[in-house]
């Protein structure tokens, strides 16, 4: 529960099926419990990419907006979160409420398996490598240097990317989903880089847009592989 609500505030659940209020997250997840769910499947939607996404078109919409959603296994509903932030700087309150609405039992859009996702996180790091160093336009830097620090300081303390049950290969894909997003991130936040020309920068931008999309996607099979692994051994 803590891995949820991280430093927010509070988190509620509203629209739950014989809930006329919002109600706390553990309620919320014990309730959904009751209606038939029997695990959780992520999505990342961007735009142009209904990542993890199942429809109907409304819930879609919602989760394009949030560039996030739940999706409940074992019964047809999602959950989006609506995200409040009051206070002055350096003492804001964060509320998240997860609206559940409705959701198409199908297939989700455009999730990879595990096996793929890794072959297409080392492609994928390797060829924007190239482009990047050919351009001499990677992020550098002591914000960089700071934020790659900080990161390795984490790993090495042995933190948990993902809960115990997960399969071995789903923590290694997410770990490197994470590295490879970090370093989009701040090849991003530094701006142009050495990028003096626009056909530079276009190249920059290409170089990273793919990049990015694999890394999400690989993210999601990451997330999803616990949930992937029991329907499979179901059947």
């Amino acid at each position: 529960m803590h891995e949820i609500v991280g430093d927010d505030a509070v988190h509620r659940v509203e629209g739950l099926p014989g809930e006329s209020a919002p109600v706390g997250l553990t309620l919320g997840l014990g309730r959904l419990r009751t209606l038939g769910v029997s695990g959780l499947r992520i999505a990342l939607p961007a735009p142009g990419h209904p990542l993890g996404l199942s429809g109907p078109p409304e819930f879609n919409a919602r989760a394009m907006d949030a560039e996030e959603a739940v999706i409940c296994h074992g019964a047809a509903f999602g959950l989006v979160p609506q995200v409040y932030e009051a206070g002055p700087d350096g003492d804001v309150h964060v509320e998240v409420v997860w609206q559940v609405l409705p959701v198409r039992e199908a297939p989700p859009a455009d999730v990879p398996s595990l096996g793929e996702a890794e072959r297409e996180l080392a492609e994928g790091l390797r060829e924007a490598t190239e482009v990047l160093s050919g351009l001499d336009v990677a992020g550098s830097g002591p914000v960089a240097e700071a934020a790659i620090d900080a990161y390795r300081a984490r790993a090495e303390r042995g933190r948990e990317v993902l809960a115990p049950g997960y399969p071995p290969r789903a923590v290694r894909v997410l770990e490197l989903a994470q590295r490879v997003g970090l370093l989009v991130s701040l090849a991003r936040e530094n701006g142009h880089g050495g990028a003096v020309s626009s056909a530079e920068m276009g190249a920059r931008t290409e170089a990273l847009r793919p990049v990015e999309r694999v890394a999400r996607r690989a993210q999601v099979a990451a997330y999803n592989a616990y949930v992937e692994e029991r329907e499979r051994g179901a059947r």
